[in-house]
């Protein structure tokens, strides 16, 4: 059988036509919508709760810190949602984008085009990804800025010890841990997404994938399991923390960050291989 005239199959499925149909998505705006409103939510919520003094060691936390500064805010906000909220986020664009094919009946359909099925799995994976890398610098950019505009741009202090550090100067290491906080959802991604190419129910695999994310905090705080507890891809979620440090502390990251990579790369190679070999018919 020749292939049709004109037909290559590395033109099928171009990632502006996935991105185009993923924007419009309700629960893509729906989603965004949420994340830009959480840092003004929180604001008011700062303004308008009560403004405790504190002793010295309450005020070294960083949520007595969060007024501090914009920087110290937009920390604080990060801290907050990067263990639920933007797991939810990822979960949701990884989750969603095959399942809801297979729920819609229109997988088939793509795949008839001829889309072949790795290059389906591939455009979906990186638009689903550049999603959620959007979601997670969106919210603690916009937190940035609705924090300096709330509580001014001064030097951030540091949680734990109240030591204080330029506000520039401490700007590239911002960056780095949003890159980090990117990084340490990879595991989220690639899980939502290998459920997805098993089941036909986008609710199931967004819910399997923070309900296994759940299990794995839940398990990080038996401390009986002692050094077992490193290999869970949520020990090191917060290693972005060592970033904002008076010294700048890169080994909690390089485990985190390795481990994380470890684990979204057999994830996905297990996602395509479930995928070349699923009955999208029945």
């Amino acid at each position: 059988m020749t292939a049709a005239t004109g037909y290559a199959p590395r033109r099928t499925l171009p990632l502006r036509v996935e991105i185009v149909r993923q924007f419009k998505r309700r629960r893509t705006l729906v989603m965004f919508g949420l994340l830009l409103a959480l840092p003004w939510i929180l604001v008011v919520a700062f303004q308008f709760g009560p403004q405790g003094g504190g002793n010295q060691q309450s005020a070294l936390r960083i949520s007595d810190l969060a007024t501090a500064s914009g920087l110290n805010f937009a920390a604080f906000a990060l801290s907050v949602s990067a263990s639920f909220l933007l797991v939810v986020a990822v979960a949701l664009f990884c989750g969603d984008t095959v399942a809801s094919e297979a729920s819609w009946s229109s997988l088939r359909y793509l795949l008839a085009a001829p889309v072949p099925r790795d290059r389906l799995l591939r455009q979906k994976l990186i638009v689903a990804l550049g999603y959620s890398a959007a979601a997670v610098i969106c919210l603690p950019l916009m937190a940035l800025l609705a924090g300096t505009l709330a509580f001014g741009w001064a030097d951030i202090q540091v949680p734990g010890t109240g030591e204080t550090i330029p506000a520039f100067s401490v700007l590239p290491r911002f960056g780095i841990a949003i890159g980090y906080a990117m990084v340490s959802q990879l595991v989220v991604a690639a899980l939502a997404f290998l459920i997805s190419t098993i089941t036909d129910s986008p609710l199931g695999a967004v819910g399997g994938a923070v309900g296994l994310w759940i299990i794995c905090t839940i398990l990080q705080a038996v401390e009986a399991l002692g050094a077992l507890r490193e290999f869970l891809p949520t020990f090191w979620n917060n290693a972005w923390l060592d970033a904002l440090a008076p010294e700048l502390d890169w080994s909690g990251m390089i485990r985190g960050a390795s481990l994380s990579i470890t684990y979204a790369a057999l994830l996905i190679a297990a996602a395509f291989l479930r995928f070349r070999r699923k009955d999208v018919v029945s």
